[in-house]
């Protein structure tokens, strides 16, 4: 029986050489030789002033919400789809998370749906680039600066993903990013943040080190703060990756293809949208299955389990967790977002890995038509 992964790198040689550099060579006066490479390649590629390397994404939307100030008895809007990364933060920060809907074709933010979610305790707003797609950030961008409140893009999960031709995470006033073993650009773990806003990114680099300026060496903290950094062999890795990111991408958009042209002419399913405005990266092949087949996530991911094929489950709504079971105002919005509780129940994400072959993906549809064909 075939073993096909829901996801998972592409390492090659230049990855395994870079490492082994670092792990040789980035002690003593060159220890943040390849942090300072990774940050600048990094930021150069998404044409921005700023960017700092973190262990994850969760610290960098941390990081973001203690540059912006927020805290307790503000509000910080968030798509109720998404991964628990991005609203955890808030109630790090003492705020209180919002949960918005999303959009039917991308899943991401609706516009309309934060626009009706603002009070005037929202200081904040987190869209999330859900597994490569984008919402319409023209909309966004214009909600947010009407009502005076920052944007931090979420694109943990789509880089590489392009909106009117400017890199997913450089749409908001902060951008962050994670390089989770799983995401399209690795670092094992680890994470990063962006930002064309000089003032933020000076507090985002003192906040990460024990609240000591950059480049203190009399260790002479004047703020308890949070101890974020990311080791010189994962920046090694990091650079290596971006070389290749464009590599990286095209891979996962011809696994996306390919599970297109399997999938073709079977009714009652949706895969993954891009519009007119973007370019998705599809981080993950997703498919959404009409209801009227019976099945709900949990019941079609146990019978292609049995053929060595691992899926995931679409997002649950954040509204719907235990974890927020207390928020403020959480049964209104199990109520109010519906298009977010309508898909969930009904998606998943299919085999995504960067290892797939055609004959996997085959593989992997042959015995999905068969589970709804039954």
């Amino acid at each position: 029986m075939k073993h096909i992964p829901v996801s998972g790198p592409w390492i090659t040689q230049k990855e395994i050489d870079y490492v082994t550099e670092a792990v040789t060579t980035a002690w003593y006066e060159n220890a943040n030789v390849y942090h300072a490479r990774f940050e600048r390649d990094f930021a150069r590629y998404h044409d921005v002033r700023h960017a700092v390397a973190l262990p994850s994404c969760t610290s960098a939307i941390h990081l973001a919400l203690l540059a912006l100030g927020i805290g307790p008895g503000d509000e910080v809007i968030v798509p109720d789809i998404t991964w628990i990364a991005s609203a955890a933060p808030i109630t790090y920060v003492g705020a209180t998370p919002v949960f918005a809907d999303i959009e039917r074709d991308s899943w991401c933010l609706s516009a309309a749906s934060l626009n009706a979610a603002i009070t005037h305790r929202t200081k904040a707003v987190i869209p999330v680039d859900l597994y490569g797609s984008m919402p319409d950030y023209d909309a966004i961008r214009t909600i947010a600066d009407k009502h005076g409140i920052a944007i931090i893009e979420d694109a943990a999960e789509a880089i590489g993903s392009r909106y009117k031709n400017k890199p997913a995470g450089a749409l908001g006033d902060i951008g962050v990013f994670s390089f989770h073993g799983s995401k399209t650009l690795t670092t094992g773990e680890g994470g990063m943040l962006i930002t064309n806003n000089g003032q933020i990114a000076e507090k985002v680099l003192f906040q990460r080190d024990h609240g000591r300026p950059p480049g203190d060496r009399m260790f002479y903290n004047t703020q308890i703060a949070q101890k974020y950094k990311m080791s010189s062999m994962q920046a090694a890795l990091g650079i290596a990756q971006l070389e290749r990111l464009g590599q990286l991408v095209a891979r996962k958009r011809e696994i996306f293809k390919w599970y297109e042209e399997e999938l073709r002419g079977l009714k009652g399913i949706t895969l993954n949208y891009e519009g007119p405005d973007f370019t998705n990266s599809y981080w993950m092949t997703t498919v959404v299955i009409d209801p009227e087949y019976g099945l709900d996530k949990q019941q079609l991911m146990e019978k292609m389990m049995p053929h060595g094929i691992h899926c995931r489950p679409f997002f649950h709504p954040l509204s719907s967790l235990p974890a927020y079971a207390a928020v403020p105002g959480i049964r209104e919005a199990r109520e109010r977002n519906r298009v977010s509780y309508e898909i969930s129940p009904y998606a998943v994400n299919l085999p995504s890995a960067l290892n797939l072959t055609p004959e996997d993906v085959q593989y992997v549809v042959k015995y999905f038509r068969q589970i709804l064909s039954v």
